[in-house]
This record gives structure tokens, sequence and C-alpha cells, in this order.
């Protein structure tokens, strides 16, 4: 292959996925500053940090999202719990979603087939791909570096913090390698890649939350990450597993990536010759079809996590809370986090996240829609934009409200087996709660789709994130409490603890209503745009 045509074909791949990349590498950048500077200013002496370790080094549910605490008296530290322990599964997320649009992605949109016509190689384009995907990845793990350097930490532990937070997207790009090579379509792509990720999830909260249990660490990628050790006795020999693990994975991908047909898959497809007719009726009812499965995945996710959380909601009192960061945590509105009922209202600011995130994943899915070709064949149909686009909005406010509920169920459950003492109509308030602000992103990104498609995914994941940054640690870094105010996460009750805010809750929805009205509006003037 002509050093052109690699060109060529790595601008395309970092053109397809720069909003992406540049959503992750934002989130990534943002997080690791705020995470450090937050801690070194609130906790700025030996005495508090040393009141944190108590409270939370052998918390369950802190350790069920941020693995095992190594040294919490040191910034570095603090930064390689809560940073590389959690944003490595965010990091693993981009490698497989990366990878599978890459490869699988450009194959179903008709485009690769196209380049294999002119005189390039299967082998050459598949690794130029996957470079060009890495290639995303080095930005990603230089804005995490940059972060956690401006954070004042040291330049070698920041790059190494960071190398080892990007590591699982190394092992899961391979993964996504291997399942676009099986998979029939990009959908079936990323949901068998996505059940290897929960697997290895489930994996390391077991290693990291059961006693005896630690020797489980070495069997998932996320675990190879909390053993590499950054800012805590750094372990770089650790980094010869996901590497190793990567290259056996994309070596098992090329074979069939060289030889099989385009557009096929090495598992079989469903016989198409048995036409499935249900779901076709109505754009409504197929968009309800092609997202069942997504819906099954999230809804399962968040109902073991609801369970784990209630069950986990009597872990804390107040003999465990220094007095000191009872104060931080009430400038996040947590003052009562030492009752199940305060501690279940701050992590269902978790669980808001999670639907705000879903709402961004229904933006992303009607923009593949368009952007493969398919909305445009179906609009050839006696069926109007505005329906199509209604029908989309309905199933976001449908999606959003059973994975509401599914936590507020989950997590009563959990909690009542617990002797939580929270009653299940409280629980339901939480879900409820939830509602406004997911929705109200929801509409936002919709109106970013209506009027600039191709960023549309970026900017609702982007708009999210740095919200949702901001309200965790904006009051801790010593912002003006009228820029606190902006983000709309600063005017979510933490119900059940706190009650519900009527009037927050009402403008949202107005907004929410506003932005869905002018998405249907801008959508039906606007040209369909493709890639």
């Amino acid at each position: 292959m002509s050093p052109a045509a690699a060109r060529a074909i790595a601008g395309r791949v970092l053109r397809d996925g720069r909003t992406r990349t540049g959503s992750f590498a934002l989130l990534f950048g943002l997080v690791a500053y705020a995470n450090a500077a937050g801690y070194a200013s609130a906790y700025p002496t030996l005495k508090a940090r040393l009141g944190f370790a108590r409270s939370f080094a052998d918390n369950a549910v802190f350790r069920l999202f941020y693995g095992v605490p190594r040294d919490l008296l040191t910034v570095g530290g603090y930064s390689a719990w809560r940073i590389v322990g959690f944003f490595s599964i965010i990091a693993a997320v981009w490698g497989l979603t990366a990878s599978v649009a890459a490869l699988r992605g450009e194959e179903d949109a008709g485009r690769t087939e196209l380049v294999l016509a002119g005189p390039i190689g299967r082998g050459p384009a598949f690794a130029t791909t996957l470079l060009a995907v890495l290639a995303g990845g080095c930005a990603i793990w230089l804005a995490m570096f940059a972060g956690l350097l401006a954070s004042s930490l040291p330049a070698g532990e920041s790059a190494f913090a960071a190398l080892a937070t990007l590591s699982p997207a190394i092992t899961f790009l391979g993964v996504g390698a291997l399942a676009a090579q099986l998979a029939a379509s990009r959908r079936v792509a990323v949901e068998l890649a996505s059940a290897l990720l929960a697997l290895a999830l489930l994996l390391r909260i077991l290693a990291d939350t059961a006693s005896g249990l630690g020797w489980l660490r070495w069997l998932t990628p996320l675990g190879w990450t909390e053993e590499m050790r950054a800012f805590t006795g750094a372990r770089p020999v650790v980094l010869l597993l996901p590497l190793a693990a990567a290259g056996a994975l994309l070596a098992l991908a090329a074979g069939p990536a060289r030889r099989r047909d385009i557009g096929s898959g090495l598992l079989r497809a469903p016989d198409s010759r048995r036409p499935r007719l249900r779901g076709l009726a109505s754009p409504l009812a197929l968009a309800l079809r092609e997202e069942r499965v997504s819906l099954a995945i999230w809804l399962s996710a968040i109902a073991v996590y609801g369970a784990i959380v209630g069950a986990l909601s009597t872990s804390l009192n107040s003999t465990d809370i220094p007095t000191a960061l009872q104060r931080e945590l009430h400038k996040l509105g947590a003052a009562s986090i030492t009752t199940p009922a305060g501690a279940l209202g701050f992590y269902f600011l978790f669980f808001t996240l999670a639907a705000c995130l879903f709402t961004c994943g229904q933006v992303a899915a009607a923009r593949r829609e368009e952007a493969e070709g398919r909305l445009e064949t179906l609009l050839a149909q006696p069926f109007g934009r505005l329906r199509w686009l209604a029908g989309r909005l309905v199933i976001t406010c449908g999606g959003t409200a059973a994975v509401a509920l599914t936590a507020g169920i989950t997590t009563w459950a959990g909690a009542a087996a617990a002797g939580a003492g929270v009653p299940l109509w409280r629980m339901l308030e939480a879900a409820l709660n939830c509602l406004p602000v997911a929705l109200m992103f929801g509409a936002l990104g919709f109106l970013a789709f209506a009027c600039a498609p191709r960023a549309a995914g970026g900017l609702a994941y982007g708009l999210v994130s740095v919200a949702f940054v901001w309200e965790l640690f904006g009051s801790l870094l010593g912002a003006p409490h009228w820029i606190v105010q902006a983000t709309p996460f600063q005017h979510v009750a933490l119900v059940p603890a706190q009650p519900f805010r009527l009037a927050a809750a009402a403008v949202m929805i107005a907004v929410a209503l506003a932005g869905g009205l002018l998405a249907l509006g801008a959508f039906e003037r606007r040209d369909l745009a493709g890639q």
C-alpha cells in the first residue's frame, strides 16, 4: 500500500472519530485536573487526609466504583484511586467503540468495499485503520497527562498514570477488532464486545469487594490497571499484560479480516430468507426494535448496581466521617450522607448521570441511522421527518424513565434487604428526580442533532460530562457561587435525603420541551447529512 493510500485511510478514521475522541479527551483532562486539584484544596493537611482515609479506605461502595485505595494521604494516591480506578472503565468503552466503528462501521456503510476496490490489500488496510485508532488514544492520553500535570503532580508519574488508565483501551481495541470479524453487523459487534467488558468489570468488582478474591484482579484488564500501582509504587512491567492481550486478539482478528467476505461475519446471521416483519409497521416500532438490546443492557447494568448500592447504604455512620469531610460533603449537598437516606441520595447522583448518558446514547443512535443511510431509505416511504424524530424523542423519554425506575426499585430492594428503612415511595421519588435533567440534556442533544448532526453526539456527551465534573468539583475548587450554580446538576435535589425541587424540575422540563420543539422544527428544514 502506498503512503498516500495509508494517509487517506488514517485520515478518514481520524476524521470520523474526531468528535468521539475529542469528547473523551476533554472528559479525561477535566476529570484528571479537577480530582487532583480538588483533593489538594479540600484536604491540605495530613490530619484532614487521615480522616478522609479512615472514612473511605475500607468502604465497600467506594471500592465498587473506584477499586482498592492504596495511599489516600497523597494527592497522587488519591488520583490513582479516583481517576485511574474508575476511568479505566471509560477507557475500555472508548477502545471497543472506536475499533468497532472504524472496522465494522465502515464496512456496514459500504466504504470498505470501495477502498479495497483500489490497489490496497486487506491486511495493510486493517493495520492502518487500527494505528489510526491508536493515534486517537494517544490524544486522550495527552489530555489526561496535561490535566494531571496542571494539578502540580510529577511529570513522569503523571505520564504513567495516564498510560495505566488508557491500558484497558488497548486490550478492548483488540476485543472490538475481533468482534468486528465475528459479528454480522456493527450493532452485534458492539454487543459482543460489551458483554466481555461487563464480564471484566464483574471480575474486578468481585476482586475489590469480596474477601479472599483479590487474585481475580489478574484475570481482567481492569484489574491489571489497579496492579500497575500508579503514584503508589509503579509497576511498569504489568503493562506487558494488556499489550500481550491486545497483540493476541489482533492476531486472531487479522486472519478473518484478510479472508472473510465483506459485509459478513464468522458467526452465522439469521436467515435472511425468512424476514422478521415484527417492528416494521412504523418508524417508532422500527426504532424500538433496533434499540431493544441496548436498552436491555442498560437496564441490567443499572439493576445490578442499584441492588449493590442499596445493600451498602448502611455502611457509613457518623463516627466514620470526620467533621472536615462533612463540611466538604455539605458543599455538594450531601450533609446527611451518614444516614441511609443521605447515602442513597448522594449515590443517586450517579444514577442521574447514567440517565443523562442514556439520552446522549439515543442522540448518537439517531445520528448513526442518518449517517449510515438508513434514514434516507426510510423517509422514501410515506413517513414524514417529524414522525420519525418524534418517535426517537418518545423512545428517549420512555427509555430514560425505564432506566430511572429500574434504579429506584432495585436500590430500594437492596436497601430493604440491608434494613435501611427507606420506603419505596421515596426511592420512586428519587427515580422521578432523575428525569428532568436527563430529558433536558436529551432535548438539547437532539437540538444539536437537528442543527449540527455530525457533531451532535460529541456535543451531547461533552455537555453532560463538563456539567457533571463541575458539579462534583466546582465547589471544592473554590469557584464563585454563581459559577458553581451554572451546572444543572447543582439544582438536582439529593432525594430521598432532600425534598424534590419542584421549581427547578419545572424549569428543566420547560427547557426540554422547548428544545424538543426546536429540534423538530430545525430537523424538518435541513438536508440529510451523511458521514
